[in-house]
């Protein structure tokens, strides 16, 4: 069982964070996990924790991003909300995680069959989520440019929106946030766009944005 110390996240790199998740979602999709004693890490991180990384990901009840990536208590910061969406709050949260603890990695998680994308495609409007929904609007739109002919509704739509507004709101991070944009730059942290599937278990990786200071020491 792999214990996150302070010691341990200083010498970290986001290259590091992400291969952790990768091997975590591996274990995953065989059915394995790490032999874990949950209450052993409740009294170890009782005095404070240390998360590798920031997940920010759907609300959907089959997306946990501890079970998908096998990581267990104290190990990432998970951030949910309905279709991943990006606002100032997540942002700050971003921010904290990042600053103030030392995580590593951002990674924005979508999913198929999001029905968040399928509530905005389909024009849904209910209370406050008509709000949340809205948020999407840019992705539809670059979707309906790229894709004329297709029916905003087929699955085909949807799951593009789903993935546009992946790579966007990763995009977004960096352009809003001048303390995570100053992460960056110094080369401490590292952002990840990737697609959880559903019918699988299996994350797909989509696009790795990692410092170019850290990059550039392993060419």
């Amino acid at each position: 069982m792999k214990i996150h110390t302070s010691e341990t996240l200083a010498t970290m790199t986001p290259q590091k964070a992400l291969q952790f998740l990768k091997e975590g979602n591996a274990r995953f999709v065989q059915n394995l996990k790490l032999n874990r004693n949950l209450l052993d890490q409740v009294q170890y991180y009782k005095h404070g924790q240390h998360p590798f990384a920031i997940v920010l990901s759907c609300m959907d009840s089959r997306t946990s991003a501890e079970l998908i990536f096998d990581q267990g208590l104290g190990d990432i910061f998970s951030l949910r909300i309905a279709g991943n969406i990006l606002n100032d709050d997540i942002i700050g949260s971003m921010e904290y995680a990042c600053s103030v603890v030392g995580s590593k990695l951002i990674m924005i998680l979508g999913h198929s069959k999001c029905g968040a994308s399928q509530g905005a495609c389909a024009g849904k409007k209910v209370g406050h989520l008509t709000q949340l929904l809205s948020k999407l609007q840019i992705s539809i739109d670059q979707v309906k440019y790229e894709k004329p002919s297709c029916c905003q509704t087929s699955p085909e739509f949807v799951d593009a929106v789903t993935q546009h507004n992946i790579h966007h709101t990763m995009d977004e991070i960096l352009n809003r946030s001048e303390v995570l944009k100053d992460l960056y730059d110094q080369g401490k942290i590292g952002l990840v766009a990737a697609y959880h599937h559903l019918d699988t278990g299996e994350v797909e990786f989509l696009f790795e944005d990692m410092p170019k200071e850290v990059a550039s020491t392993e060419e």
